[in-house]
């Protein structure tokens, strides 16, 4: 059984006004490395549309076909040899190695004390960083009103401290962030953790998404242990977040 960080109170739209402490937290992901399996039903209407077009195909004429055959052949040969789809790494079930699920996303977990809600155990968590100064994060309320329409645009304006606090929360794991790419300025969800017996002060967590680039290996550090897992494996270690996770990420 996998200790969870908190049992939050998760919402979407809203904020709770006793909430100052906010945290950023970094949802770090490794893309697919290899085009994954189609769905067998993908598969049978690709089928039939193959079919289907050879069925309907136009007939080109015979002296068309003699001269695309009578074209010179290049005297070159590849030989390719397609990678293995499974690699040692995911027959061992090795979640420290970023070489297996090469088919789907890899998102890095972290296994230490958490500084958003220190309950003096080790949790698993991902890369965050308390953020210190509420004062250049603000929520903003943008009012238009145009000619035929009349409505409420709300938009929330990050300051760029604010992205700085994510990118430093990946940079104390990682020790750089030199192979990373964070996707907008802008966090993609968040989420309300309500005070409770090991978490004495409640707080808001906003979620970056930055991406693995160019390299297969990091040396994570600053933690007890790591792990790369896929959407359906994090959700094994958030049992109490898994509807938040499922809708957050998109995979």
């Amino acid at each position: 059984m996998h200790r969870s960080l908190v049992r939050p109170f998760m919402g979407v739209r809203g904020f709770s006004s006793t909430s100052k402490k906010i945290v950023a937290s970094v949802l770090f992901e490794r893309l697919p490395a290899i085009i994954p399996k189609l769905d067998p039903v993908v598969y049978a209407f690709q089928e039939f549309s193959f079919r289907w077009r050879q069925q309907h195909r136009r007939k080109y004429p015979d002296d068309f076909l003699d001269m695309s055959k009578s074209r010179g052949k290049g005297d070159y040969q590849i030989d390719y040899v397609p990678a293995p789809r499974i690699t040692e790494a995911d027959k061992m079930n090795d979640r420290k190695s970023l070489q297996r699920a090469l088919d789907t996303r890899l998102y890095l977990l972290l296994y230490g004390i958490s500084n958003a809600a220190p309950c003096g155990k080790p949790v698993w968590h991902f890369p965050e960083k308390v953020y210190d100064s509420e004062e250049t994060l603000r929520k903003v309320m943008v009012f238009m009103r145009l000619v035929s329409f009349s409505f409420l645009f709300y938009q929330y304006d990050i300051n760029m401290k604010y992205l700085q606090c994510a990118e430093s929360a990946l940079a104390f794991v990682l020790g750089d962030l030199s192979h990373t790419y964070f996707v907008g300025n802008a966090p993609m969800g968040h989420m309300v953790i309500q005070q409770m017996e090991n978490v004495p002060e409640p707080f808001k967590r906003f979620f970056f998404k930055s991406q693995v680039i160019d390299t297969n290996k990091f040396n994570i550090q600053k933690c007890e242990d790591f792990v790369w897992v896929t959407k359906d494996e994090l959700l094994e270690y958030f049992p109490e977040q898994a509807e938040f996770f499922k809708k957050l990420i998109i995979s």
